[in-house]
């Protein structure tokens, strides 16, 4: 956590302006920023506030800035105007993924810290340039990773660590819902559409903060059903990840399953479940299994996700020190998606090269608020039908 001693050494310009908070404008208005992003600043009051809101649909401009005594409100058409009003730091961009990158090099170019919901970009190429637009304009990058902070997942990543798994060996998870059909997550993969972009990219992220590594190869199959909502993606994808050391990550990612969001990790001395291991709005269940016949479990109650990581993106703003997770992690995992991709198209396994990261989620980046309790959204719907 942040400390005063080292805010006053460091301190970005845009927070020299604004004492020790930063501001936001919140760029997307759908339900996640409804029913999330937008009440987590009520936990985030330490360093982040909310000032202004981007959006084309009046209605829920007029509405939410009311309800959240919000002075500052703009169209997309008007997106510069706000980089260039004075009245926010940072941006926290909860568009559809085709978008990202214009929308974070934007803001870079203006000096606006840029926090990107996942995935990073649609490309490794656009992810690329995301990092560099904001490397070359001194701005933060940060990839919306909230499991970052979460006490479960980090708790997982502590045993997993600890050895007293033994030797990992494998990884395994599901993660599913049937999505509804007017979603924009049943577009094209070309513009980010499918399950592997959406869910996906949780799988391949926990693997890696799990085995603290990247993946060598990629092999992966997907299946088209005679669902008319889902004609242009792979409605269920199923992958295996090839890991150093003869370990493995396989997940199954479904738009038309039953609600699912678990993973497993195999190890020579045990094995671990964490259920409900993705979501925000379910308490989580961990159980391990040890080879001896002992076993514990743990379960961790609905907590806010989304406060946090506000708080610590401020946190690296004010202390002029790199997020993790930064551009890095979400170019890492977008590759991966791209070779998944690759895979099911040639029918072959697909080779990676990928750069390993210095910085992994750590459980010393716990930060846990109270559960919120979710609002009612305007004129924007679950993506869920389940």
């Amino acid at each position: 956590m942040a400390t005063k001693k080292k805010e006053k050494k460091s301190k970005s310009a845009a927070a020299e302006k604004n004492s020790s908070k930063i501001r936001y404008a919140l760029v997307g208005l759908g339900h996640i920023a409804q029913t999330a992003v937008l009440p987590g600043f009520a936990n985030a009051k330490e360093n982040s506030e909310i000032t202004a809101l981007v959006s084309d649909d009046e209605e829920k401009l007029k509405k939410l800035a009311k309800k959240y005594k919000i002075k500052h409100t703009y169209t997309y058409a008007q997106y510069d105007e706000c980089l260039q009003s004075g009245a926010i730091d940072a941006v926290y961009i909860a568009l559809p993924n085709h978008l990202h990158r214009e929308y974070t090099e934007r803001a870079a170019k203006a000096g606006i810290h840029v926090l990107c919901e996942k995935p990073l970009a649609v490309t490794a190429k656009d992810a690329q340039a995301m990092i560099d637009v904001c490397q070359k304009n001194n701005v933060k990058l940060m990839t919306a990773y909230r499991l970052h902070f979460e006490r479960a997942n980090l708790e997982a990543v502590r045993i997993a660590q600890s050895g007293d798994l033994g030797e990992l060996k494998a990884f395994n998870s599901s993660f599913g819902y049937t999505v509804d059909a007017d979603n924009i997550r049943l577009y094209d993969e070309d513009i980010g559409g499918g399950p592997v972009y959406d869910i996906g990219v949780y799988c391949i992220n926990a693997s890696r903060y799990l085995f603290r590594d990247v993946p060598t190869e990629v092999y992966a199959i997907g299946t088209k059903t005679n669902d008319k909502r889902t004609q242009k993606i792979d409605d269920t994808v199923s992958a295996v990840l090839r890991y150093p050391g003869e370990r493995t990550a396989s997940f199954t990612v479904s738009f038309t399953s039953a609600p699912v969001a678990f993973f497993e990790v195999l190890g020579t001395k045990g094995v671990m479940c964490l259920e409900q291991a993705y979501e925000y709005t379910e308490t989580r269940e961990l159980e391990i299994e040890f080879a001896n016949g002992k076993s514990k479990s743990r379960s961790f109650k609905k907590t806010d996700q989304f406060g946090p990581e506000l708080i610590y993106f401020s946190e690296c703003i004010l202390e002029d020190r790199s997020p993790e997770p930064g551009g890095l992690e979400g170019l890492i995992d977008v590759k991966i998606v791209e070779a998944i991709l690759e895979s099911i198209d040639s029918g072959r396994p697909v080779k990676v090269n990928l750069e390993k990261k210095r910085q992994n989620p750590d459980p010393a980046q716990e930060i846990t608020r109270r559960a919120i309790r979710e609002p009612k959204p305007v004129n924007a719907k679950n993506p869920s039908i389940n």
